[in-house]
């Protein structure tokens, strides 16, 4: 299989890792202009399961890594996977790649740009046939974008940390629990900018959300409702959460999972946002301090269970 994948991926470079007294290649590769990515494959004589880790929200690198916030949440989930004998590719988000670059146009943003992104990915490696199956799984937004990339080419799909409810919904639920004095102004907002392209009827406070070079996006994001495109999925799904996650609650996971009765819905105890332990006692303030703990590994019992998704 290794000959065979080096012959069929373009790669930048290659170079040789050891984890738990396991060697394994690591391979860069560039699928499209937009997309670089990182792919590992265990060593077998037969074809391994490859799963395709998509980043959640915001300017978000393979690692799962931004530059004020370094947590290598997905490098660890790729790097464990390895461990069960899957095979993994993660990839910079193409603003990563933008900012690098210097020529980052926010507004000419949309959410669409993510899922071309992600079913370029898949398609690269569906046409390989270097691998058993191809697995998506997406971390957060990413999971809304793996649900919509998925729906071709893919045996099995996964949801980490991902909302159940298109994000206007999401987001107006968060302010009623944050700052409910800003909550029926987001929601005109919503409204407006659905029908009629543009909003400029919002607090200040709201700015962050509605600004005028990010709404183009936001309206595109809107378009996707998670319980809707997981019904239009004709193949194994997991769905999973954790208990301590302040930002997308298992409540979401639990919107998809009647959306999708077949499917396998697991809540991870004392698992976060970015997939690392908050234990029984701690508090918010260690929760957040850990997205900036990148030492801080990811939770066994998260890799226990897409492992066992995968090889059942």
């Amino acid at each position: 299989m290794k000959t065979k994948l080096i012959a069929l991926l373009l790669f930048v470079c290659v170079s040789v890792l050891a984890q738990n007294k396991k060697d394994f290649i690591q391979k860069d590769i560039a699928v499209s202009p937009f997309i670089d990515g990182t792919i590992l494959t265990p060593e077998t004589s037969a074809k391994s399961p490859l799963v395709i880790i998509i980043a959640g929200s915001g300017p978000t690198d393979r690692d799962g890594n931004q530059q004020m916030m370094k947590n290598n949440s997905l490098k660890y989930l790729a790097e464990a996977l390895y461990q069960e004998g899957i095979a993994t590719f993660r990839y910079d988000k193409r603003i990563v790649k933008q900012m690098k670059e210097r020529n980052v146009n926010e507004e000419s943003i949309r959410f669409d740009d993510f899922i071309k992104d992600a079913s370029d990915v898949v398609a690269f490696f569906a046409r390989s046939n270097a691998f058993s199956k191809i697995y998506v799984l997406g971390h957060s937004q990413g999971a809304t974008v793996g649900l919509v990339s998925a729906q071709e080419n893919v045996d099995g799909y996964i949801s980490l940390a991902g909302p159940g409810r298109s994000i206007d919904e999401v987001i107006v639920e968060q302010l009623s629990k944050q700052a409910p004095g800003l909550t029926s102004n987001a929601r005109a907002a919503f409204d407006e900018l659905r029908t009629n392209g543009s909003t400029q009827n919002y607090s200040p406070g709201l700015s962050s959300i509605f600004r005028p070079s990010l709404q183009p996006f936001i309206r595109s994001w809107m378009q996707y409702n998670p319980s809707e495109e997981i019904k239009k999925l004709d193949m194994p799904v997991l769905i999973l959460a954790g208990d301590k996650d302040l930002q997308v609650l298992p409540s979401e996971g639990e919107v998809l999972s009647e959306a999708k009765p077949d499917a396998t819905y697991t809540v991870i105890p004392n698992m976060n946002h970015i997939l690392k332990e908050i234990k029984e006692g701690d508090d918010d303030l260690v929760n957040q301090k850990s997205y900036n703990e990148p030492k801080r590994p990811v939770m066994p019992e998260l890799i226990a269970a897409i492992t066992q998704f995968i090889k059942q």
